[in-house]
């Protein structure tokens, strides 16, 4: 997909904010390589921790500027060295324009954080650009930019549930549609699944493509391929035990979910993950699991709230991460002004 060419000049700062996410439980069959020969289901959540873009107009008009771990100045987007600033930006044809990114979470912890970027990078082109677009759009053309034009061996939850916000079921068709179905709990119910969910930090941040990628191939093997669809099949049990108000069926298959992901590929888990797991159980959680693709990151705990200081005390040694569920999904926090 490509935009007309535009002479765009900003007057005042854009910023768009783009919630991070979790996953329950369904994750991987969100690759093609598995809803194209089976449908796909992931059940998450976008959280109350945001990446932020911000884009300004630059003094030299003639000039592109970008901020992120590293600064680069450049004449023309094809020279930039980060690849979704580059892709995005030679979508717009815009020039004269300063970007900076802050995110409240590092990258490589499995919140969904490169398509968080896309996703927020997007939304606020767009903003630049006088466009309104839908944020479903908005995760279609993050999931085209980051796996079609990127080659980025991931799925398309990241970019529906950054998109989206809110507690939803994504399903992932063989023809590559994205259906949306917002679970909608008793907003007390909701309340408490959240203050049931407790977070850890490893201390460990890795890049999942190659993770990913060795899943993906995996993929083909018959009993990979039959783990994917049990997992995708608690889908559906978890939403319905949610709706009915069975809170604690999100230990149990949380747990389920987990015990089968390990088997996808070499490298989700390790042996201090596997060790913080097995005394989580042993103090109060009722199931977990790693987040994003594995190999570090946070550790995420369904623990009724009463048996959290024991299940704290228990993993003293991880850092705890407070956050909540939110509903809003990629927005436009400030929209600056155009002449």
């Amino acid at each position: 997909m490509g935009f007309n060419a535009l002479t765009t000049y900003l007057w005042g700062m854009i910023i768009s904010r783009t919630p991070f996410r979790i996953s329950f439980v369904g994750g991987g069959s969100d690759l093609a390589a598995f809803y194209e020969r089976h449908p796909g289901a992931v059940l998450s959540t976008s959280i109350n921790q945001y990446m932020y873009i911000s884009s300004h107009r630059f003094f030299e008009p003639n000039q592109i500027r970008v901020k992120y771990s590293e600064t680069e100045t450049v004449s023309s987007a094809a020279e930039l060295n980060h690849p979704i600033l580059r892709v995005a930006l030679q979508r717009f044809h815009l020039n004269g324009i300063e970007i900076s990114s802050i995110a409240d979470v590092p990258a490589g912890t499995g919140m969904g954080s490169s398509s968080a970027f896309t996703v927020g990078l997007l939304h606020n082109l767009h903003a630049v650009s006088g466009h309104n677009v839908t944020k479903e759009q908005l995760a279609e053309e993050a999931c085209q930019l980051e796996i079609e034009e990127l080659g980025e061996p991931i799925g398309k939850q990241d970019q529906y549930g950054a998109a989206v916000g809110g507690l939803n079921v994504f399903r992932f068709m063989p023809d590559g549609q994205v259906i949306t179905e917002p679970l909608n709990l008793n907003p007390m119910l909701q309340q408490e699944l959240d203050s049931n969910l407790i977070m850890f930090y490893t201390g460990n941040q890795r890049k999942a493509s190659s993770i990913l990628a060795e899943q993906k191939k995996n993929t083909g093997q018959s009993d990979r391929f039959q783990a994917l669809k049990e997992m995708t099949a608690l889908v559906d049990v978890l939403a319905e035990e949610l709706k009915k108000g069975n809170l604690d069926a999100m230990g149990s298959l949380l747990h389920e979910n987990w015990e089968m992901k390990k088997s996808l590929a070499g490298g989700i888990s390790n042996p201090a993950v596997d060790q913080a797991y097995e005394t989580a159980l042993k103090n109060g959680a009722q199931g977990g699991k790693l987040l994003g693709a594995g190999g570090g990151g946070f550790l995420l705990f369904y623990c009724p709230k009463q048996s959290q200081p024991k299940l704290r005390q228990a993993l003293s040694n991880l850092r705890t991460f407070d956050f909540g569920f939110e509903q809003e999904g990629t927005s436009i926090i400030y929209p600056g002004h155009q002449e």
